[in-house]
């Protein structure tokens, strides 16, 4: 089981070194650098969308979700902002106070 370990650490180095090695004396092409400035966002979206509007493999088609309502203030927080801190400071605050008042009113 070590030797796995040992081998995928060891591809997964040189898969990472061979695109320094092979990149890092070229000059990457503009129209390559704007595209790969929107990566962490496109990973990011595609990580965080499915968990705020699916639950249990199903759309979310309540707006009582706490997550949902929490994803959206976010979204109109980073859209104002355009800085990360409020954006994960607004989202939270009001995940956690809209799943305390759905719990009350429960």
């Amino acid at each position: 089981m070590l030797l796995l370990f040992a081998a995928l650490g060891a591809i997964t180095f040189l898969l990472r070194l061979s695109f320094i090695g092979l990149l890092g004396q070229r000059r990457i092409p503009p129209a390559l650098q704007i595209a790969l400035r929107f990566v962490p966002l496109a990973i990011l979206t595609a990580i965080t969308v499915p968990e705020i509007v699916m639950q249990d493999g199903r759309l979310i088609t309540s707006l009582a979700e706490p997550k949902l309502v929490a994803g959206v203030v976010a979204v109109l927080v980073a859209a104002r902002t355009r800085k990360i801190l409020p954006t994960l400071a607004a989202g939270m605050a009001t995940l956690w106070l809209a799943r305390w008042v759905l719990q009350s009113v429960s």
